[in-house]
């Protein structure tokens, strides 16, 4: 063989292929080292604004929330407020009602005494000033009879006292005496003896379906029998009339 013949040797093309290929990896990895710096470079003063406003932010939100916390506390207060108002006008109600029954009682009083001591310049004999009923239970009345004279003031009147009612009864009309009333056989009248005036207190029993009309007031004294008729929505009482 002749010294001057070139030697080849021959490399193998897969050791070729896998350096091409190393070398396109350490590019890649290049590539990518440069694009997250000049992220990096590009993200950070955006970041930076970001979390000044999210600092910003939480701030409003603590803010907000003592805000939202102290609007509650003014409508809970409001609430009570509203409440307390609501009850003193109750309260409120409740006493000048009551005060204008008392004034309506006061002026009931201040007749009656004018009557008794006779300043309004009329003086009566014996007589009925007044009656009153008021329901209880189960046909159950009572009922108030206020006798007055100031016809002579030195003078005792004595003498009897019966009721009887008017009204009407399974669609008639009908009339409840003494004794019906008092649902006794015989039935005591009731006494009375007085200078100026009494008052008499008693209970009957009414049927559950008698509607009174009328209440009638017999009055014997001295051997002489008079009679008073009083309405009977005008003797009740009102603030227990409903009962019936």
């Amino acid at each position: 063989m002749p010294a001057n013949r070139r030697r080849f040797s021959v490399v193998p093309r897969r050791r070729q292929n896998r350096l091409v290929a190393a070398f396109l990896v350490l590019l890649w990895l290049a590539s990518l080292l440069m694009a997250w710096q000049a992220a990096v470079r590009h993200a950070t003063p955006a970041l930076s604004r970001v979390e000044a406003e999210r600092a910003v932010l939480a701030e409003e939100i603590v803010e907000l929330k003592g805000e939202l916390s102290r609007l509650r506390q003014e409508v809970a207060n409001l609430g009570r407020a509203e409440e307390i108002t609501r009850a003193a006008n109750g309260d409120l109600q409740q006493t000048l009602t009551e005060r204008e029954e008392e004034m309506a009682q006061l002026r009931a009083d201040v007749s009656f005494y004018e009557r008794l001591v006779g300043v309004s310049g009329q003086r009566r004999g014996l007589s009925v000033h007044s009656v009153k009923f008021s329901p209880g239970a189960e046909g159950l009345w009572s009922y108030q009879v206020t006798l007055v004279q100031n016809l002579n003031r030195g003078k005792v009147s004595r003498g009897e006292l019966v009721l009887a009612l008017e009204g009407v009864q399974s669609g008639a009309l009908t009339s409840l005496d003494w004794q019906t009333l008092k649902q006794q056989e015989p039935a005591q009248p009731e006494s009375f003896e007085f200078r100026y005036f009494q008052q008499i207190q008693g209970n009957v029993m009414l049927p559950m379906d008698f509607q009174p009309h009328r209440v009638k007031v017999t009055l014997r004294s001295e051997g002489r029998a008079q009679e008073q008729a009083f309405d009977w929505d005008q003797i009740v009482l009102k603030s227990q009339s409903a009962g019936r």
